[in-house]
């Protein structure tokens, strides 16, 4: 399982950006190969990310290339490019 997680920075408010999100769940929810995302608040304003648990480093690709992926920083405003990390997970406390 692979671990993607991305902060942006975002000019709306937070009803607004929650909003957003929550009218584009149902096409994450459609993403081969997704198996979790959580919408996260991040310590400072206007800032937010995703973390997005991954089947494998094919199902991340294919969403990195896909039309979703590349409407984020339109459909949220971002101020300036995402911080993208990608971790490999080694192992998982509970199954």
């Amino acid at each position: 399982m692979i671990i993607q997680v991305i902060k942006l920075k975002s000019n709306l408010s937070e009803e607004e950006l929650l909003k957003r999100a929550k009218e584009r769940e149902p096409q994450f929810k459609a993403i081969a190969g997704l198996l979790q995302k959580y919408y996260v608040k991040l310590g400072q304003p206007g800032q937010y990310g995703g973390v997005y648990i991954w089947d494998s480093p094919e199902s991340l690709q294919a969403y990195r290339e896909s039309d979703l992926a590349k409407s984020i920083p339109g459909a949220y405003e971002i101020t300036e490019a995402p911080n993208i990390e990608i971790m490999d997970i080694l192992f998982q406390l509970r199954e």
